[in-house]
């Protein structure tokens, strides 16, 4: 055997050993960038809840001002966190929170310093309903319109620009169950001012679906490709009722 084609076949024997390891890293990100989480956020929670539900209804002002090294931690931590690529259109509303969050956690320091309690119980308060405000800009305002926008986000961010066909046609299919799932949902009682706009919203979407699965059979691309960008902007119309 030539010493040529002893080093194409270690090659190649290492690149069928390393491409299940490979593919399995590629499948991990993209798991981690369809996750409407912030890790650092909801470790966060942990020094929030002990200020919120133990030491301001208890007004333990020495509490507070043992937590803060706990608190200045969680809000850098947050602050140095990336969103997953499926919150990637919350970023402007994400750093608007953040510098609100970070602003209140400075006023929570200097109120601790302080001799007066009331500041104290009015910043904590204060820090709390901005690491509350923070959450609700990324928790997702239906559990099916998350589990929806997953399979869309990887459909309209890799299998579409990729051209691959194979993930593409079984992904279609799978948005469409999403859609079915979706379709029969009602909005719970505090949202119940928009059901009209999201009713509308949703049936346009649903015929966008609708037409992506069926325009999936002819097989040109740049049909799919049109049709995949209009019910991706139909998504998008569904999710502004919810701002």
């Amino acid at each position: 055997m030539t010493k040529r084609k002893t080093v194409f076949l270690i090659g190649l024997a290492l690149t069928l050993v390393s491409a299940p390891v490979i593919a399995q890293d590629t499948k991990a990100s993209h798991e981690a960038e369809v996750k409407s989480q912030v890790p650092a956020l909801q470790q966060f929670h942990t020094p929030i809840y002990k200020l919120w539900h133990t030491a301001w209804p208890k007004k333990d002002t020495a509490m507070m001002a043992s937590l803060w090294p706990d608190i200045e931690k969680g809000v850098a931590d947050v602050a140095a966190a990336e969103l997953p690529g499926i919150l990637r259109d919350k970023k402007t509303a994400w750093q608007e929170g953040l510098k609100q969050l970070q602003d209140a956690a400075a006023a929570y320091h200097t109120a601790m310093a302080g001799a007066e309690i009331q500041p104290k119980l009015d910043a904590a308060e204060k820090l709390h309903m901005r690491y509350e405000a923070m959450v609700r800009v990324i928790r997702p305002v239906l559990k099916e319109v998350d589990a929806f926008h997953q399979v869309l986000y990887m459909i309209y961010h890799y299998y579409m620009p990729e051209h691959n066909m194979e993930k593409l046609g079984p992904a279609v299919l799978e948005l469409s169950a999403k859609m079915d799932t979706l379709d029969a949902v009602k909005l719970p009682e505090r949202l119940q001012a928009k059901d009209g706009a999201f009713q509308a919203a949703r049936k346009k979407l649903s015929a966008s679906v609708a037409y992506v699965k069926g325009v999936m059979a002819s097989k040109d691309e740049k049909k799919i490709t049109s049709a995949i960008r209009t019910m991706h902007s139909d998504y998008e119309s569904l999710q502004k009722v919810f701002e």
